[in-house]
């Protein structure tokens, strides 16, 4: 009988495992159907075949052009004038308005001076630029591949003292005449949309009752006026690809202000394009027309049936330029009520110490009659 070898605790066991098995060349792998899982990891490891949309955005849709309303007959609360208009703002969230009451002529004679605005040099337009803090003034465009594809320039006015001061120093022969040309234009065109918005809020089928709350934080600066120069200078082929960089950018960018109502002068135009959330539109206006588009306020005043849209005129083959304006209206705090929701009275400081007093008393009065009892 063989004798094993002592252990000894010093030295370990040199166990070492024996080498795998050769796999003779003619014998078949233990998986039962090769071309099950050859064809499995073939699949699964592909790259699939991806087909892209022909654009970013939906095409444009050209659609029938908006109904023209006659200002008087809506001012009338004329029945088929005000269900037309209901109708069209449900539908595209615009409509034209006729017969407003502004000549014509004024209008472009303000279009005619805010035209030297922008030939101001590009250092005196530096000096008054957009900003949080001055939200007028010229729009700074970043980067020269968003300068070449803007089909506009922009200049936003308003009645702030400080805009007034700060263009005055950098064109001091006109810009107060055209500033007092403007705050005639923009207080006429502020009447026009009061009436139409009291007309819609009179109509509306459906009203929210947070409109009230959601339409009195609106921005300090009240109304404004946005200024476009339009450039001449695009070619024919480029023009398609021009306005699909503009949907992009605008709905990107939305509107800087809050606003009910828009009134868009773009007489002269050969399209006006709405864009919204539901895509792309455009229809051919008629002349001497304002366009009204519908603004974040209203679509909260009315509970979502009227969407907010952004308008823009578009105009071809112009030989010189072009001037449009778009009159942002919001109304103040005192008329916008749209819903028959009182708010509670605010107590001044010495209202609330006299309450305060009269209360110590009533309780000091209950203290001393419920010890007596």
């Amino acid at each position: 009988m063989a004798v094993s070898p002592e252990y000894m605790p010093g030295n370990p066991i040199d166990f070492r495992a024996p080498p795998p098995s050769p796999i003779a060349s003619g014998r078949r792998s233990s998986v039962t159907n090769d071309g099950v899982v050859n064809e499995f990891l073939e699949h699964s490891l592909r790259v699939p075949d991806l087909i892209l949309p022909d654009n970013f955005f939906p095409k444009q849709k050209i659609v029938e052009t908006p109904p023209r309303i006659d200002c008087q007959s809506l001012n009338s609360k004329e029945s088929n004038s005000v269900l037309k208009t209901l109708d069209s703002i449900a539908r595209i969230g615009c409509f034209q308005l006729v017969n407003f009451g502004i000549p014509s002529e004024f209008i472009k004679l303000v279009s005619v001076m805010a035209a030297g605005i922008f030939q101001l040099p590009s250092e005196k337009k530096a000096a008054v630029m957009k900003s949080p803090e001055k939200p007028y003034g010229f729009k700074e465009v970043h980067g020269d591949q968003e300068a070449e594809n803007e089909l506009s320039e922009e200049f936003v006015w308003s009645k702030d003292e400080s805009l007034k001061l700060d263009m005055e120093r950098i064109w001091p022969t006109g810009y107060s005449n055209f500033s007092e040309k403007m705050e005639t234009l923009s207080s006429d065109l502020g009447n026009l949309a009061a009436k139409i918005l009291q007309v819609l809020q009179e109509n509306c089928p459906r009203k929210s009752k947070y409109g009230n709350d959601m339409m009195q934080r609106q921005d300090l600066i009240g109304s404004v006026c946005c200024l476009y120069k339009h450039r001449r200078d695009i070619p024919a082929d480029r023009l398609a690809s021009f306005l699909g960089y503009d949907v992009f950018s605008m709905l990107i960018r939305g509107t800087d202000y809050s606003h009910a109502l828009c009134l868009h002068t773009c007489d002269g135009s050969s399209q006006f394009h709405v864009y919204s959330k539901k895509g792309w539109v455009s229809f051919c206006p008629d002349k001497d027309a304002l366009i009204v588009t519908v603004g974040d306020q209203t679509q909260a005043w009315s509970g979502g049936q009227y969407k907010q849209v952004l308008g823009r005129p578009i105009f071809k083959g112009e030989d010189e330029d072009t001037i449009s304006m778009a009159f942002l209206y919001s109304p103040p705090n005192t008329i916008i009520c749209c819903s028959k929701t009182t708010k509670g009275k605010t107590l001044s400081l010495g209202q609330q110490a006299i309450l305060a007093i009269i209360l110590t008393l009533v309780y000091h009065l209950l203290v001393y009659f419920y010890k007596k009892l």
